[in-house]
C-alpha cells in the first residue's frame, strides 16, 4: 500500500534483516476516545511533527523487518478517516487491515487478533498512543519470543526508578517496597498468535478483565518475559505528554 511521504522526519528506522523472516503481524490499537487528553479529534489523530500521532507507530512496525502485515484497530465511525487521513499519508511497504474497535481495549485487541493472517506466527500488540517505539525495540521483543520456546510472550518494559509507596484508603503510607522487582510495562507485547487468541477467549469466557495483554496470558498460566527498552517509549495520555514526545522526536531526527 503506497502513499505520499509527508516529511523527512517521517522516515522510520529500517533494520536490515530479521532472524525469523516476516512471520509477525502488528496489531496497533487506536480505538480509545482520549477523553483525558481533552482533544475532540481523539489523540490518535492529533498531529505530531507532521503526522497524525498513530502514524508514527504504523511506520515503525511497517519498517520492522519481522513484520509482514499491520492491523489497525479504530472506531467503526472513523474507519474512513483512519484510511484517508492517516494511512494514505504514509509511504508503506505492507498492507494495512482496519478492524473495528470494541467497547473496551480488551474487546478491541480481540477484534484486531481476528484480523491477523493465519500464516503469521507472532503478534505484536501495540498502543497507538505510543508513537516513540522504534524498530530495534520491536525486533528485540519479537526475538525474545522467537528464540525461547519456553515462554508464551515478551513485553517491552523499563525498570522502575522512582521510590514506590503502598498507601491505604486514607492516604497513609503502609510500606515502601523494594523497587528492584518492579518494572513499568510498555508495548509492544509479543505473543505466539495461538496463545494470545486462546488467552483472550479464556478471559472472555471467565469474565476476566486484565490490565494488559500479558496479564491475560499470565491468568491462563503462561510465562511472559520482560525485554528492557527505553523509557522514551512513553504513552501519550495528557496534553503535556505530546510536548515531551515532540522534543524526543526532534532530537532523534536532528530538528532544532
Amino acid at each position: 500500500m503506497g502513499g505520499i511521504t509527508v516529511c523527512p522526519c517521517a522516515e522510520a528506522q529500517r533494520t536490515e534483516s530479521a532472524v525469523g523472516g516476516k512471520n509477525a503481524c502488528a496489531v496497533i490499537v487506536a480505538g480509545g476516545s482520549g477523553e483525558r487528553f481533552g482533544d475532540p479529534r481523539g489523540k490518535q489523530f492529533v498531529e505530531l511533527l507532521g503526522l497524525p500521532l498513530v502514524g508514527w507507530s504504523i511506520l515503525a512496525f511497517d519498517r520492522a523487518p519481522s513484520v509482514g502485515h499491520v492491523v489497525v484497530v479504530c472506531p467503526t465511525a472513523r474507519v474512513d478517516e483512519m484510511r484517508d487521513s492517516v494511512i494514505a499519508k504514509l509511504d508503506l511497504q505492507h498492507e494495512v487491515t482496519l478492524a473495528a474497535a470494541g467497547p473496551t481495549r480488551q474487546d478491541s485487541v480481540l477484534s484486531g487478533l481476528m484480523a491477523v493472517p493465519e500464516e503469521l506466527e507472532l503478534v505484536a500488540i501495540h498502543d497507538g498512543a505510543r508513537p516513540l517505539i522504534d524498530t530495534d525495540a520491536i525486533e528485540a521483543c519479537l526475538a525474545a519470543v522467537r528464540m525461547d520456546k519456553q515462554v508464551s510472550g515478551a513485553i517491552c518494559a523499563s525498570r522502575q526508578t522512582d521510590t514506590l509507596k503502598v498507601v491505604d484508603a486514607d492516604g497513609k503510607i503502609v510500606s515502601t517496597p523494594n523497587r528492584s522487582a518492579f518494572w513499568c510495562a510498555q508495548t509492544p507485547q509479543v505473543f505466539r498468535r495461538s496463545v494470545i487468541v486462546a488467552a483472550h477467549e479464556t478471559a472472555l469466557l471467565a469474565g476476566y478483565a486484565g490490565t494488559d495483554d500479558a496479564s491475560l496470558v499470565e491468568h491462563m498460566g503462561g510465562t511472559v518475559r520482560v525485554v528492557e527498552t527505553s523509557r522514551d517509549n512513553i504513552k501519550i495520555t495528557m496534553p503535556e505528554d505530546l510536548a515531551i514526545a515532540e522534543a524526543i522526536l526532534r532530537s532523534r531526527v536532528g530538528i532544532a
